[in-house]
């Protein structure tokens, strides 16, 4: 029975090292690919961008102010087409009935 407990501590020992071995060269690739990962998104960027107070200030401010002039001029583009097309229809019985006295009430408060 001792030999039988020598050989199987004898074994685990053994297998142990390759099994570390092929564990530690399993866990660098992930980290390698971690870090490549890491590399492409700019992550140091971003780090930098979050944490510094200043940055985050001008970046915000830039955004808040693109999105305004991005919201104001869609609005108008898309309130100058609609009333182009309903123009359109100022010939049409009903609607362009309508839509006249539309056009009345807009071109007296003009």
């Amino acid at each position: 029975m001792g030999e039988a407990n020598n050989r199987t501590k004898a074994y685990d020992v053994d297998e142990h090292p390759f099994e570390l071995r092929h564990e530690v060269k399993r866990l660098n690739a992930r980290l390698d690919k971690i870090a490549d990962s890491l590399e492409k998104s700019e992550f140091k960027d971003i780090l930098e961008n979050y944490t510094d107070p200043k940055k985050r200030i001008i970046t915000n401010l830039m955004a808040g102010i693109s999105r305004g002039l991005g919201l104001s001029l869609g609005t108008f583009v898309i309130l100058g087409l609609l009333g182009y097309i309903l123009s359109l229809f100022l010939d049409v019985p009903v609607i362009g009935e309508y839509l006249a006295q539309i056009k009345k009430y807009i071109d007296s408060n003009s």
